[in-house]
């Protein structure tokens, strides 16, 4: 090893889903929305000012909080906006975790946390999920240097009802805790309600699943605004213009069509709904997804097979090769046309 080599910091980085490059894929891997942003968003797309690309954005991404503002009617100090919810997240571990003790988050999550713990030096403790895939909420009543979850959880998509979420909250007012709610229009009742009731807590969400804006990346975290001065103070002292101001224009663009946002909302829940039983039928179990996926385990073939005759045909999904969930795959929800083609393979290859 060179002098120079010790000194690198070194991870175990996070593995993203394949971005498959060609026509006629079928891209179930990555929890895209499968249909485009709203008109308003091609509408200001095309009467953009490219003097926008020359200027530094707006720091403050002023277009964007108000937008999110007049939405969820918080104010403007309990919104903090970054580049996708993991910029977002990423900025939170930074701020808040911070303490001697851990950060509680489950042991099948979200596979980004502990990267970032790891990266930060945030010490951290992964409690177990139970044998249905279920958050314990008991087990977060331990003390702790603060705690994150997703709910819906991925890459299970199991709910756990607000009522628990508030119980964790409430034994936790000690240390910050965040609710990742990047799939929570998709099904559920989202904590953002319980930000004014207790101080601790910060919900984060994204305009990558339900908005169709993956590619724009967008991304907000609710919450008091002492938690949100706490994040623009790091936010700034790192990189003051994070967010570029297309993605600032057009994501406000997305946030004030209410109609066509809940009409695509409806179709990926009809089409989940649908896939639940016609991966049944196929001899999939899956718990009770309430996200824009479904994690599927099938009766008697193998679920790295399945995953990779999938792929060689153009169809892609998502494969964990981990423990307690290796024989599972992680299908999106897409288009009624892109289900329709992976059950059919399904059903030949099965």
């Amino acid at each position: 090893m060179k002098p120079w080599e010790a000194n690198i910091r070194k991870v175990v980085p996070y593995v993203p889903g394949d971005q498959p490059k060609g026509s006629h894929l079928v891209k179930l891997n990555t929890n895209e929305n499968p249909y485009p942003p709203t008109p308003g968003v091609s509408a200001a797309l095309k009467e953009m000012d490219y003097d926008l690309f020359r200027k530094y954005p707006d720091p403050a991404s002023s277009v964007l909080v108000d937008a999110l503002s007049e939405y969820y009617k918080v104010d403007r100090d309990e919104i903090f906006v970054g580049v996708g919810s993991d910029d977002v997240i990423a900025m939170a571990f930074m701020t808040f975790f911070n303490s001697d003790k851990p950060v509680l988050f489950p042991d099948i999550s979200y596979s980004f946390y502990p990267v970032w713990a790891e990266l930060f030096g945030v010490p951290y403790e992964k409690p177990a999920l139970d044998e249905n895939f279920k958050i314990v909420k008991e087990e977060y009543y331990r003390e702790n240097g603060g705690i994150i979850f997703p709910n819906p959880n991925a890459p299970t998509g199991l709910y756990m009802p607000l009522s628990e979420v508030e119980d964790i909250v409430s034994h936790n007012q000690d240390s910050v805790v965040i609710v990742d709610e990047a799939y929570i229009d998709f099904g559920g009742t989202s904590a953002l309600k319980l930000t004014r009731k207790y101080e601790n807590l910060l919900v984060v969400q994204t305009f990558s699943k339900s908005r169709s804006m993956a590619g724009m990346r967008i991304g907000y975290a609710i919450g008091n605004p002492a938690l949100i001065r706490a994040l623009n103070d790091v936010k700034y002292s790192y990189n003051s213009y994070t967010m570029n101001m297309p993605s600032q224009i057009l994501g406000a663009k997305a946030v004030e069509d209410r109609a066509y946002f809940q009409d695509t909302v409806e179709k990926i829940i009809h089409t989940r709904e649908q896939a639940k039983l016609r991966l049944h039928e196929l001899g999939f179990t899956f718990p009770e997804s309430m996200a824009n996926f479904i994690f599927a385990s099938h009766e008697t073939a193998r679920a790295k097979d399945i995953y990779e005759a999938l792929r060689q045909n153009s169809i892609f999904v998502r494969y964990f090769n981990q423990p307690r969930i290796d024989n599972y795959l992680r299908i999106t929800i897409g288009t009624d046309e892109e289900m329709e083609a992976l059950y059919c393979f399904l059903k030949e290859y099965l």
